[in-house]
C-alpha cells in the first residue's frame, strides 16, 4: 500500500491559482481549419457555409459529417450534488464541469464543453436540455442529485436520439463491476455465486448493483442497505420505485446482519458505515469496495487489522485499486460516438466493464509505473483495476463498446475492420502511432525475423521480448542464463512455455571456437590477442549477440539497456562493419508533421564532406520509410548572413552535393523557420525546396541532440530514436535504462531493417563490400526513444 506521507497536498490558494493563471478556467476553443486568408473566411462562413447548411437541411445526419457534432459531448449539470459538497448551485459546478471536459479531451480526444442549467426543477431541466440536445453527439450528465437524476436521465434518453449518460451513476457502476470481476478472479470466487451487500441506495449504488446483476451476479444474492437498514420486499418507510426494484425477500434487517458470511460489500454511502466487526464476519477472502469520498466507509488499514485476506478498493488515489470514473466515461463516449450510437445501453456498459477487467490482467507498461513513482503494477489483490494513465485504454476499451452498440442495434454506422479502428484510436493521442503501425504491419507481413536482445536477464528486456513476440513481430532471442531469465519472467507473471522465445548464451553455444577464430581474424591487426577475443565472445553479451547477427544465426540485435550508448556502439563496431556512413537519425513528430533529424548521435563536429554524407544517408533512409526526402541544412546563418566557420562548412556540403548530383531536394544553410516554411520568405526566391523540409541536417551533434531533447522536454513533440543507420547488419542501441516500449520500438525497427523482403524499403543500404577494419573515432550521444 502506498505510503500515506507521499499523498500530494496543496493549499487552497494553490488550487485557486491553478484555475486563475495564466488564463481563467481550464478550457478554450481552437479552430480546426485555417483562417489565414480571405478565401478561408469565405469557406468557413459566408458564402461557403451555405453549402453544408443546405445539405444538413436535406438530411440531418449530415451534421455528423460537416460539423463537429460527431466528436462533441456536452457536460451538463444544475449543481445539486457537486462532488461531496452538496447543492451549491449551477455556477459553483462550472469548475467541475470544465474539468470533466478537459478529461474527455486528454484521455479520449473527445471535444467537450460545459453547460450549467439554472434550475433545480427536473421538468424544467429536461425541457432546456431537450431543446438544445441535438447540438452534440452525446450528453454527459453530472452532479445531479438523486432521485431526480434517474428521472432526468431516463426522460432525456427517450426524448433525444443521442447517448445520455449520468456519470455519477454509471461511471462508478462500470469501474466497480470491472473491479468485482477481477477481485472474484483473484479470490477464487464465481460471479454468479457471490453474496453482495450494498451500503448506500443512492444513484451510484443502485446503478452499480444493477450493472453487476447484468454482468452475472444473481439478484437473490444481493442485499441493499440504506440509512434505515435493509431494503426488503414489503418495506414502506424510506422507499421509492428505484429502491423497490432491488428489494429482496429476506429476514435480514440490519447492515451488520447482512454482512455475516457476505463475499462482497460495496460502500457508496458515508464514513463509518462499515465497521471492523462487520468485516470480520464476512466470508473468506472478502471483497471490500469502500468508495465514499473523501473518506471511505472503512479505511484499508482498519480492514487489514481484522482481515489480512481482504481485497480492497476505494475511491481515493492514495490507496491501491482506485475506483475512478475517468477509466470509463471518456472511452465509453469514444466508442459510442464512433458508431454514432443512439444511446448507451446495459450491453455497452457491461462490455466496458469486461474490457477494463481484461486490460488489468495484461502486463502493465513502464509508462504507467512512471506515473506512479515507479511502483510496479501487477495483476493481483493490489491491482484489479487499470490506472487512468495506462496508454492502452484509448485503443483497448472503445472497440468493445462500439461492437456492443453494433450488436444491439443502437449504432447508426458500422465499423467494418476493428484492427483499422484500433490503429486509428492509437493515432488520436499518440503522434507516433501511425508511423509505428506501418512499420509493424510491414514486419508482420514479411518473413519471420530473429532479433537478439543482448541483455536478456534484465526484467525490462524480458518484458519487451514478451511484448515483441505477443505482437507477432518476430522471434526474440534472449542472451543470458536460462534459469535466471525464467525466474525473472515468472516473477513478472510471464510464462515462456510454448511461446517461441529462445534463450542462449556462450556457455551453451556450439560456435564459440569458430566465432573466436572469425573475430580474431578481424581484430588481430588492431591490437587484440586471441585470448582477448575469446574473452569477448565468452564473457560479453554485446560481442556474443553481435556475432550471432554477423554469422547469420540471427537477423538483428538490440542492446544498450545496461551500458552507455558510446560503449555499446564501440563493442558492436568491433564485430560489425560500417557500410559507408554511420549516423543516428531521430524521428520528431509534432503538430501533424513528421521530421527526421540527423545526425543526433555519431559525428561531433562534422566537416563538409561528412555533412554531405549524413544528408545522403538520411535521405536514403527516409525514402525507404516511404517518404520523399526534402533536406534542409540548418544553421544560425541564413544563406551567408551572418558569416561564420560552421556556416561555411554547411555551404561547402551543399557544393559537394551539387557535384554529386543526388536525386533529392536539398538546400542550406538556413534557420528552422525558413526550412519549415520556405514560401513564407519571398526574399529567398532562389530556395530550391518546393515544400517544407522534412529532413533536417544539423551542423553539429550538440545542436542536433539539444534541439530534439528540448522540444521533447517542453512537450511539443514525440521523439523516436535515434535510429542507428549504416552498419552492415541491423542493430539498434537504446538508452541506458530504456523502458519496455522503447526496447520494443527499437527491436521493431531492427526487424524491419533485417529482411530481404524490405530491400529498398528498410533502413539499411543494399549490401556493400566491408569497410576497412579501422575503428573510427566517434562521439556518441545516448538516444531517446
Amino acid at each position: 500500500m502506498p505510503d500515506q506521507t507521499e499523498k500530494q497536498t496543496f493549499s487552497d490558494q494553490e488550487a485557486l491559482d491553478f484555475h486563475l493563471f495564466p488564463t481563467p478556467g481550464k478550457i478554450s476553443m481552437a479552430p480546426t481549419k485555417p483562417m489565414a486568408t480571405q478565401r478561408d473566411l469565405s469557406l468557413a462562413y459566408s458564402p461557403g457555409v451555405a453549402v453544408p447548411v443546405l445539405a444538413i437541411a436535406a438530411d440531418a445526419d449530415k451534421a455528423y459529417e460537416y460539423t463537429s457534432k460527431g466528436n462533441l459531448v456536452a457536460v451538463i449539470s444544475n449543481g445539486t450534488a457537486i462532488l461531496g459538497l452538496g447543492n451549491l448551485g449551477h455556477m459553483a459546478s462550472k469548475p467541475v464541469m470544465e474539468g470533466k471536459s478537459v478529461l474527455f479531451k486528454r484521455f479520449a480526444d473527445v471535444d467537450s464543453f460545459d453547460v450549467e442549467v439554472k434550475t433545480t426543477d427536473p421538468d424544467e431541466f429536461i425541457t432546456v436540455v431537450k431543446n438544445i440536445g441535438d447540438t452534440w453527439g452525446g450528453i454527459n450528465l453530472e452532479d445531479i442529485k438523486s432521485p431526480e437524476c434517474f428521472v432526468i436521465e431516463s426522460e432525456l434518453q427517450d426524448l433525444l436520439d443521442i447517448p445520455v449518460f449520468h456519470d455519477d451513476q454509471h461511471g462508478t457502476a462500470i469501474i466497480s463491476t470491472a473491479g468485482l470481476i477481477n477481485a472474484c478472479h483473484v479470490a477464487g470466487k464465481r460471479l454468479d455465486e457471490v453474496k453482495v451487500v450494498l451500503s448506500g441506495a443512492g444513484a451510484a449504488g443502485l446503478s452499480s448493483i444493477a450493472l453487476m446483476k447484468a454482468a452475472g451476479v444473481k439478484a437473490e444474492n444481493t442485499v441493499i442497505c440504506d440509512r434505515d437498514g435493509v431494503v426488503y420486499q414489503g418495506r414502506e418507510h424510506g422507499m421509492d420505485q428505484w429502491k423497490a426494484a432491488h428489494a429482496t425477500d429476506t429476514p435480514l434487517r440490519t447492515m451488520a446482519e447482512a454482512m455475516v458470511g457476505a463475499d462482497v460489500v460495496l460502500g457508496l454511502s458515508a464514513k463509518g458505515a462499515i465497521t471492523k466487526e462487520m468485516v470480520a464476519s464476512m466470508a473468506p477472502n472478502p471483497i471490500i469496495f469502500a468508495m465514499a469520498n473523501p473518506d471511505p466507509e472503512i479505511t484499508p488499514e482498519d480492514v487489514k487489522s481484522v482481515r489480512s485476506d481482504a481485497i480492497i478498493a476505494t475511491g481515493r488515489s492514495d490507496y491501491v485499486n482506485q475506483v475512478n470514473n475517468v477509466l470509463a466515461f471518456p472511452y465509453l463516449f469514444r466508442g459510442a460516438l464512433d458508431v454514432r450510437a443512439r444511446r448507451v445501453n446495459h450491453e455497452m456498459k457491461v462490455a466496458c466493464a469486461q474490457a477494463l477487467a481484461a486490460l488489468a490482467r495484461e502486463d502493465v507498461p513502464d509508462e504507467v509505473a512512471a506515473a506512479y513513482r515507479g511502483r510496479k503494477l501487477k495483476f493481483g489483490p493490489d491491482y484489479i483495476i487499470p490506472t487512468p494513465f495506462d496508454p492502452r485504454l484509448i485503443w483497448y476499451i472503445p472497440p468493445f463498446i462500439a461492437q456492443a452498440a453494433m450488436d444491439t442495434g443502437v449504432a447508426r454506422v458500422q465499423i467494418e475492420d476493428m484492427d483499422v479502428y484500433r490503429n486509428a484510436l492509437r493515432s488520436r493521442v499518440d503522434p507516433s502511432a501511425a508511423l509505428m503501425q506501418k512499420i509493424n504491419s510491414a514486419v508482420r507481413g514479411g518473413p519471420n525475423k530473429r532479433v537478439v536482445f543482448a541483455e536478456g536477464e534484465e526484467l525490462a528486456v524480458i518484458r519487451a521480448a514478451w511484448g515483441f513476440k505477443q505482437a507477432d513481430l518476430g522471434t526474440p532471442i534472449l542472451v543470458g542464463r536460462e534459469d535466471l531469465i525464467r525466474q525473472n519472467a515468472a516473477e513478472a507473471g510471464l510464462n515462456f512455455d510454448d511461446l517461441g522465445i529462445e534463450i542462449t548464451n556462450a556457455r551453451v553455444s556450439e560456435h564459440n571456437v569458430e566465432d573466436t577464430d572469425w573475430l580474431y581474424e578481424k581484430l588481430q591487426r588492431r591490437g587484440y590477442l586471441r585470448r582477448d577475443v575469446a574473452r569477448m565472445i565468452n564473457q560479453d553479451r554485446n560481442y556474443f549477440a553481435a556475432t550471432l547477427v554477423a554469422k547469420g544465426r540471427a537477423d538483428a540485435m538490440v542492446a544498450g539497456v545496461t551500458r552507455n550508448f558510446n560503449m555499446a556502439l564501440k563493442e558492436v563496431q568491433r564485430v560489425l562493419d560500417v557500410e559507408d556512413t554511420l549516423i543516428g537519425l531521430s524521428i520528431l513528430l509534432a503538430k501533424g508533421r513528421t521530421l527526421f533529424v540527423a545526425d543526433t548521435t555519431i559525428h561531433e563536429l562534422p566537416d563538409a564532406a561528412e555533412l554531405a554524407d549524413i544528408a545522403v544517408k538520411a535521405a536514403e533512409t527516409v525514402r525507404r520509410l516511404g517518404r520523399n526526402p526534402r533536406v534542409a541544412f540548418l544553421s544560425y546563418s541564413t544563406f551567408g548572413n551572418p558569416p561564420g566557420d560552421r556556416a561555411e562548412k554547411v555551404r561547402e556540403a551543399i557544393r559537394i552535393l551539387d557535384k554529386k548530383g543526388v536525386d533529392f531536394e536539398y538546400e542550406g544553410e538556413m534557420p528552422p523557420e525558413v526550412a519549415l516554411d520556405p514560401k513564407g520568405h519571398p526574399a529567398y526566391a532562389f530556395n530550391r525546396l518546393t515544400k517544407p523540409a522534412n529532413v533536417l541536417v544539423m551542423p553539429a551533434i550538440h545542436s542536433a541532440a539539444i534541439s530534439t531533447k528540448l522540444v521533447q522536454a517542453l512537450g511539443g513533440a514525440t521523439v523516436i530514436g535515434p535510429l542507428l543507420v549504416g552498419l552492415e547488419k541491423p542493430v539498434q542501441i537504446v538508452s541506458l535504462g530504456a523502458s519496455v516500449s522503447e526496447i520494443i520500438t527499437a527491436a521493431t525497427f531492427a526487424a524491419y531493417d533485417a529482411g530481404p523482403a524490405f530491400q529498398g524499403s528498410g533502413l539499411t543500404s543494399a549490401p556493400r563490400p566491408p569497410a576497412a577494419a579501422v575503428e573510427k573515432s566517434t562521439t556518441a550521444v545516448p538516444p531517446t526513444v
